[in-house]
């Protein structure tokens, strides 16, 4: 591996105590290998190439998270699917390298947000979700928190002066995470704009005698997307309403509430419990056309409601939501609870 002798010398300098004491450590360690053992020298070098591997991609992702990187515009979006069609539109028209997107993978609709710009907020995200999530989802919990993480060290590090444009719909996920990504920004001085998809998914796509409405940005696909991009440059916030917007986000992190829907232009927070009648309900429905009280896939059920659903919240949630059902006396099941793909249901008669 090739190290620039400039380069090396701006990486110490820069390096946190606690790094630069742990690769002496791993530095030494291996030293006293390859005296007292029979650690050739082909597996020390083999080593260190692989530990200045390793710290020098460290440096890079904390040198990005510093801002170092000039980028011309920053996106901001809510939801893993919507930021990776967000970062094909911008590859394709080779703006890749000059604008970041940066995305939170949470579904802000669902799970306590009090005190979320808080670690002990966090931290109190995070336990629900991890006792509401079956076992299927574990690997996704582990993503989620490592993604916030990162998002959140991203968005602090924007520097004064930069250009940032927030991607949201009319949704209590996305209005919801953008009052939070606005009070994370609440100190910097840098011009705001917001993208709202669902004014321009309308604007630019309506088919006539058609109803459509977007449940959230995640439905839009890329060659859609690049039209938003193209023609929705973003309304510029001002002053004020970033104040406005900055104090709606304290109220909402002073609830208690774990599921929010939007609701006559405003989020509203509501029971956990909000959509158990429309799991029964559907259930019903499809009782009906079977004629029979078989039991069904639980992942049918899930399925029915989410065509039927009005509001973003995720299958996850309204899976959790099905478990509870079980658990009141609702519904029986057969199977393993443990995935929603083992187990089926069918309601108590």
């Amino acid at each position: 591996m090739k190290i620039e002798i400039e380069e090396l010398k701006k990486f110490i300098k820069e390096m946190p105590e606690k790094e630069a004491k742990s690769l002496l450590f791993h530095i030494l360690l291996r030293f006293n290998l390859l005296k007292n053992t029979r650690y050739s020298e082909a597996e020390f070098i083999n080593d260190m190439e692989n530990i200045f591997k390793t710290v020098f991609k460290l440096s890079r992702e904390r040198a990005e998270m510093n801002g170092e990187k000039n980028f011309q515009r920053i996106h901001i979006l809510f939801g893993q699917s919507t930021s990776g069609c967000l970062k094909i539109v911008l590859r394709d028209m080779g703006l890749d390298k000059k604008e970041q997107v940066i995305s939170f993978w949470d579904i802000f609709s669902i799970g306590p947000v009090w005190q979320l710009h808080e670690e002990n907020g966090g931290q109190s995200r995070f336990q629900w979700m991890k006792k509401c999530m079956s076992k299927e989802y574990n690997d996704d919990y582990i993503d989620y928190i490592r993604n916030f993480e990162k998002a959140t060290k991203l968005i602090n590090a924007i520097p004064n002066g930069g250009r940032v444009t927030i991607w949201s719909s009319f949704s209590a996920h996305e209005q919801t995470g953008l009052r939070f990504v606005l009070y994370l920004l609440k100190k910097k001085n840098i011009d705001i704009s917001i993208i709202n998809t669902t004014e321009w998914y309308e604007k630019l796509f309506h088919v006539k005698g058609v109803k459509y409405t977007l449940l959230h940005s995640g439905e839009i696909p890329p060659e859609k997307l690049q039209l938003i991009y193209e023609q929705g440059d973003g309304e510029v916030i001002t002053g004020h309403d970033r104040e406005d917007l900055e104090k709606e986000w304290l109220a909402l992190a002073e609830s208690q509430e774990t599921l929010r829907i939007w609701r006559n232009g405003r989020i509203q927070g509501v029971p956990e419990n909000y959509f158990d009648e429309l799991i029964v309900e559907r259930a019903k429905k499809l009782l009906r056309k079977k004629k029979t009280n078989e039991f069904m896939k639980s992942a049918r059920v899930i399925g029915e409601v989410l065509g039927h659903l009005e509001q973003y919240v995720g299958d996850s949630f309204l899976e959790y939501r099905l478990r509870k059902l079980i658990e009141a006396g609702v519904f029986e099941s057969e199977g393993s609870l443990e995935a929603m793909r083992l187990y089926s249901v069918r309601l108590k008669m």
